[in-house]
């Protein structure tokens, strides 16, 4: 029994809890750094979209959790893949347009999963659908953190390596130029390694919204702007939020709260408090 409990059931939910929010924190304070937009997130590219998409196709087919998690973590990447080929289209490609291209993206696939919710029987799938998109660990497995931790630790160890490129980057695409950095090739550096962290990551967890967008301005409240100090930090406080939320939802009620929600909760109010103390940037 103490073996199931702690680790079969505790550790493998602890080990998760962690890997999300570090991912779904450092994929925000790039993305916040690359794009020099304070409100964007690590789902900003569409990547939750498709990935919520690819989860519930695969949930409709009545398919295993391991290929329900195959599917969203393939279309999380697709929906990333196809928002940066629609940036490339125009002839001067910025982050401007992968934003934006990622916005439509995202709206895309939002769409197909509520035509999906649509058609679902709704005695069964869709309730499946619903609980998944609103996040959760109470079903992850030793296994999922095996499967996931690849990803995860790439794309760890590729941004903690060019994190004072992220500080270039930052100034703007003119002053990175002037510096002798490849803009496009460090865009599609961060890009890749976030995308490949966050649709990991959701892959497990369902749409945990907030972590992203949150975590990197309290970063910054604790230790300044530069990359180089903040990129750590980010992965630290977003491994133990997450951590702390997740036991949150687990003894709050009886029946456990869906993570995504308690994350929205939570991360509403306080970044209202940090646009009231002015606090929000990415400088």
């Amino acid at each position: 029994m103490l073996d199931t409990v702690i680790f079969q059931v505790r550790l493998p939910r602890v080990f998760a809890g962690v890997l999300v929010g570090a991912s779904l924190a450092l994929s925000g304070t790039s993305f916040q750094g690359l794009f020099r937009n304070p409100l964007v997130s690590a789902q900003i590219l569409g990547v939750a979209s498709g990935a919520g998409f690819g989860a519930a196709i695969a949930i409709l087919l009545s398919a295993e959790p391991l290929l329900v998690q195959a599917s969203a973590f393939a279309f999380g990447i697709m929906a990333v893949g196809l928002a940066y080929l629609i940036s490339r289209t125009y002839k001067s490609p910025s982050s401007l347009m992968l934003v934006l291209a990622g916005i439509i993206v995202g709206a895309f696939f939002s769409a197909l999963t509520s035509l999906i919710k649509y058609i679902a029987d709704p005695y069964e799938r869709l309730p499946s659908i619903v609980f998944w998109l609103m996040g959760g660990l109470s079903m992850v497995s030793i296994d999922d953190v095996v499967w996931m931790l690849p990803p995860i630790l790439f794309g760890i160890t590729v941004l903690m390596l060019i994190r004072w490129r992220i500080n270039v980057l930052s100034m703007g695409e003119e002053e990175a130029l002037a510096f002798g950095v490849n803009v496009e090739r460090y865009r599609l550096i961060i890009v890749t390694c976030s995308t490949l962290m966050t649709a990991a990551a959701v892959s497990i967890s369902g749409i945990v919204g907030w972590v992203g967008l949150v975590i990197p301005h309290l970063g910054r409240m604790l230790v300044g702007p530069d990359h180089k100090v903040l990129v750590p930090a980010s992965i630290a406080i977003g491994a133990t939020y997450l951590m702390l939320v997740d036991d949150l939802a687990r003894t709050l009620t009886a029946s456990e709260v869906p993570l995504g929600i308690l994350t929205a909760i939570v991360g509403a109010p306080f970044f209202a408090y940090l646009l009231r103390r002015k606090a929000v940037g990415w400088r």
